[in-house]
């Protein structure tokens, strides 16, 4: 049995042990973003990526809310990279906020790097857990589609893994895969690109995935 498929059984049995914490008093948002490139915008020449488009769009003073957001998206990262990454680059941007949430897209580099599905899966389950464990909200924003159809059947089959690692955990989780797959506006985006990152429109499609995706739920706006 290779230990690939031992890490992933011992992370199916793993249950989160607290829920998230939200402190007296008025609402302090720290929202952090943490992932690849996808997270911090690469490819758009508008320079906003999904993330400020979706931030831009949130209500939160409706809501009586102050927010603060951080982009800590890496270009190359994989989920190995954010395992670690996270723990060490939030804590920060967290301090002295009543709220502490965090937002995780990772995959196409996964897939890139050759990491197996049962790694990639196991690296976001104990993301989730450990930020369960302290009170912290989290959002997951799954991989999308390329032009290579070959490298497409890697990331159908890890979206479906987070998805399932969400559902296990009640964690929302944003499907991209399907919905752009075979998106005229999308494959235009990306042949105009790296066929794998978007441009303006492609991130515009994310971001309206995101906010029609229990976004606005989930930030309790």
């Amino acid at each position: 049995m290779s230990s690939d498929v031992r890490e992933d059984r011992v992370e199916l049995e793993y249950t989160p042990s607290a829920d998230f914490q939200a402190g007296d008093g008025p609402r302090d948002v720290g929202l952090c973003f943490i992932g690849d490139g996808f997270i911090s915008g690469y490819g758009d020449p508008k320079a906003l990526g999904w993330v400020s488009r979706v931030v831009g769009r949130s209500d939160v003073a409706a809501a009586g809310a102050d927010l603060t957001a951080y982009n800590l998206g890496v270009r190359g990262a994989s989920s190995a990279d954010v395992m670690t990454r996270w723990r060490t680059e939030c804590p920060a941007r967290w301090e002295g906020r009543s709220e502490r949430r965090l937002v995780v897209g990772v995959g196409g580099e996964d897939v890139a790097q050759g990491i197996t599905t049962a790694r990639s899966r196991l690296n976001l389950a104990n993301v989730l857990d450990e930020a369960s464990s302290t009170g912290i909200s989290t959002f997951v924003v799954g991989p999308t589609p390329t032009l290579d159809s070959e490298v497409n059947e890697q990331l159908r089959v890890l979206a479906a893994a987070q998805a399932d690692v969400c559902a296990r955990r009640d964690v929302p989780f944003v499907d991209c895969f399907a919905p752009l797959l075979s998106h005229d506006q999308w494959q235009s985006d990306l042949a105009a690109g790296d066929t794998v990152h978007p441009g303006q429109a492609g991130y515009g499609l994310i971001a309206w995935l995101v906010l029609n995706g229990g976004w606005a739920p989930w930030l309790r706006l």
